[in-house]
């Protein structure tokens, strides 16, 4: 199934208040002093649309959220769905995820860390750039509180069992949480673009979560 074309963004819309560059983040970078909030935060890596980021801060209004998106085209299309809908409590960050965590993140910062369908990188030789690797899961458990969770999902059972192999290795997370596939309340239920994709076209999609001991 081919991915629809996005949809033109409304020029009149302000995006200053929710969409910015990794490269212009402090540092070292505060989140609770940057977003002027003491709220829990969640991020997203790799945010594509932005139905994800948006569904949740909309849900769970005491709660911020920040995802981060390396393509300019969908990091702006996401900011503009949170404009759109003026949800103050989320912004969008324009840059890589790998150096968000491993150079800018503070410790124990965020309750909950949301990885969902990430580019398998088909090729062996392209593995290395696959956001899971074991530098950023040793980052995303430094990041996370106490009881933090990771929720990691994808359609591709390879990146799925191997991320489980490196996840497991890290000792401040427990046994993964083996999350059994949702059951929709509607056609329109489903937590990204992509979930939707799969379940139309009868794919599996593996999801497990991890809590940080």
């Amino acid at each position: 199934m081919s991915r629809r074309a996005l949809r033109k963004i409304d020029p009149s819309l302000d995006l200053s208040r929710h969409l910015f560059e990794l490269e212009s983040l402090p540092s070292p970078f505060c989140p609770v002093e940057w977003l002027g909030s003491e709220m829990p935060l969640e991020i997203e890596i790799g945010s594509g649309k932005g139905l994800f980021l948006e569904t949740a801060a909309q849900n769970c209004e005491h709660h911020r959220f920040m995802g981060i998106e390396i393509s300019r085209k969908y990091v702006r299309y996401a900011a503009a769905r949170l404009a759109k809908k003026d949800l103050s409590n989320a912004i969008m960050i324009h840059g890589d995820a790998k150096l968000l965590f491993c150079e800018r993140l503070p410790d124990e910062c965020a309750i909950a860390v949301h990885v969902y369908f990430p580019d398998p990188w088909w090729k062996k030789r392209h593995r290395r750039r696959r956001v899971m690797t074991t530098e950023v899961i040793e980052n995303i458990q430094r990041v996370l509180c106490r009881s933090g969770k990771l929720h990691f999902w994808t359609d591709v059972e390879e990146y799925f069992t191997t991320t489980i192999e490196l996840i497991n290795n890290e000792s401040k997370f427990g046994s993964p949480i083996q999350v059994p596939p949702r059951t929709a309340d509607h056609s329109m239920d489903y937590r990204t673009h992509f979930e939707r994709r799969m379940r139309l076209c009868g794919e599996n999609v593996y999801r497990a979560e991890f809590i940080k001991a």
